[in-house]
């Protein structure tokens, strides 16, 4: 990657005082060896574990750091912020430690566990609104009312205070390690984190190789450095909420561009498959943005062989209403549940015949949905199957033809899924 000239970058110095700042709120969180994914990988694989945070994420050290170097008066005039949740928590708490007045703004289909979360937090001192349907809109209604108010607004990620004070997990975990560190891998969302922790291993662990990590779905770093510049994307998935960012910002990128070895994507999909995993193997809680890191493995598999490998842990606020929704994902993605349209002769014995001789002796009707129509010969039905392996669809598929109960195939047709089911 060509060296470009920044505009800002991080000195240890100020990271090194963003870490006094932050030394009686932030917790020094575990560099904790993880036995599973190791011996997946044959590495040496550590979490750092951000997620057992006060706020249950590494959010808390850039808010609290940025609201430290306020003034009195800035203060008194009462601060803003927009956030999916996990910056919001943080602004939340370092509101209620310094008695400062917060209005945040978080996007509407913010799940309600991160709501609850900001509001115990900040207590009196925090009051919540609900704007638009992403980050990026609610920033945009969060700017207009800082403009209007007089306040001083609390950005996510671009902002030199909010990157040092991120930067203090690089100094612990350089601190913790009992060897060299060959890979790190940190979610990107805004940039923060990344911007923050690769700006102290250039310098002081510069063999030290950070691999940036995004959501297929918002791959808003990896589009801007292919276009040389923090780039708007129209479109993203919301799904990986604490990562889903329209864009990243200026300062990030530009030190993101000097300090990255390189830039993954990894499907919601196989993201929904490392949530379950980590519940079922280690009991350990994440959302979606905290299982990036380890989701993104799997395509460095031959190179971190043998290797000191560390994956940011960035958060667990993950709604427990969700795992019906992470399940189904985690299902879709390992080729396990399928859906279809399926079209059942009006006449009885039907439905068994396509149990019968259609499923498999390990196939299982998950998803059935139907509707008897007088007027017609043939009903359609929406029904879903889950699979005992991936590779019985095959057989499931042809049986279905054969016997003529096939119409369509609904798993590469999201919309129209979403719809039905």
């Amino acid at each position: 990657m060509n060296i470009q000239p920044t505009t800002y970058f991080p000195s240890l110095d100020d990271v090194k005082h963003a870490a006094e700042r932050l030394k009686h709120i932030v917790y020094k969180t575990p560099l904790a060896v993880n036995r599973t994914t190791s011996e997946l990988y044959e590495a040496n694989i550590f979490f750092k574990r951000e997620d057992l945070q006060q706020v249950r994420s590494y959010k808390i050290r850039g808010a609290y750091n940025k609201m430290a170097t306020l003034n009195q008066a800035e203060r008194a005039q009462g601060v803003v912020c927009a956030s999916a949740g996990n910056h919001a928590q943080g602004v939340a708490l370092a509101c209620n430690k310094m008695e400062v007045k917060s209005t945040i703004f978080m996007p509407t289909p913010t799940p309600g566990q991160k709501l609850d979360q900001v509001k115990m937090f900040g207590g009196e001192f925090v009051e919540v609104v609900l704007a638009g349907d992403t980050f990026d809109e609610a920033k945009e209604a969060a700017l207009k009312y800082c403009n209007e108010q007089g306040a001083v607004f609390i950005h996510p990620f671009d902002d030199p205070k909010i990157i040092e004070g991120q930067a203090t997990i690089a100094l612990e975990i350089l601190e913790q390690a009992q060897q060299p560190i060959d890979y790190i891998f940190v979610p990107i969302g805004g940039g923060g984190l990344a911007a923050g922790l690769s700006s102290v291993f250039k310098q002081l662990s510069p063999n030290t190789k950070i691999i940036g990590v995004e959501p297929t779905g918002a791959p808003s770093m990896k589009k801007a450095l292919e276009a040389g510049q923090a780039t708007h994307l129209e479109r993203i998935n919301k799904f990986v909420d604490g990562a889903a960012v329209q864009k990243v910002g200026d300062y990030t990128f530009d030190i993101c561009r000097n300090t990255l070895h390189d830039m993954l994507l990894v499907d919601e999909g196989l993201i929904c498959q490392v949530i379950l995993s980590l519940y079922n193997k280690d009991a350990i809680v994440v959302e979606p943005a905290g299982a990036l890191s380890i989701g993104a493995l799997a395509q460095y598999a031959e190179k971190i062989k043998g290797k000191n490998v560390v994956c940011i842990i960035s958060g667990s606020n993950n709604d427990i209403t969700r795992m019906e929704e992470i399940k189904e994902g985690a299902l879709l993605y390992a080729g396990l549940k399928h859906y279809f349209l399926v079209k059942f002769p009006q006449r009885p014995g039907a439905l068994r015949e396509f149990v019968m001789n259609v499923l498999g002796p390990t196939d299982d009707i998950a998803h059935f949905e139907y509707t008897k129509k007088n007027s017609k010969e043939k009903g359609t039905a929406v029904v879903g199957i889950e699979l005992k392996t991936a590779s019985d669809y095959d057989a499931l598929l042809s049986n279905m033809k054969n016997l003529g109960f096939y119409v369509d195939y609904l798993n590469d047709k999201p919309h129209l899924l979403n719809l039905l089911v």
